[in-house]
């Protein structure tokens, strides 16, 4: 029974992990989308400084769900959901016709 147990938490462990290392490859990916935009004259610094407040916002709402060791699935769909916003609001942000330049 103990040995059930016990890989019942190693296998939930391992699924937490998986969950936030896909969060944090997104992450990645929209802070590479919101880079080019700046190089490309896409985002006014307005718009640049939005959309990297809001990133910071995701990552301390990742850091405080990670901080007593468990991600509730609440927690988890809240940081998908607001993930799922930001990828929208750059997107937005980068096709809205106004040039940095």
């Amino acid at each position: 029974m103990k040995i059930i147990k016990f890989f019942a938490v190693i296998v939930l462990m391992l699924m937490t992990v998986s969950i936030t290392n896909a969060q944090a490859g997104r992450s990645r990916l929209q802070h590479k989308r919101i880079s080019h935009a700046v190089r490309n004259g896409e985002l006014t610094r307005h718009e640049t400084k939005q959309l990297t407040r809001q990133q910071r916002n995701i990552r301390m709402e990742k850091r405080e769900a990670r901080a007593d060791g468990i991600v509730t699935p609440g927690e988890r769909r809240e940081i998908r959901q607001d993930t799922r916003r930001a990828n929208r609001t750059i997107a937005i942000k980068k096709h809205n016709r106004r040039n940095r330049n």
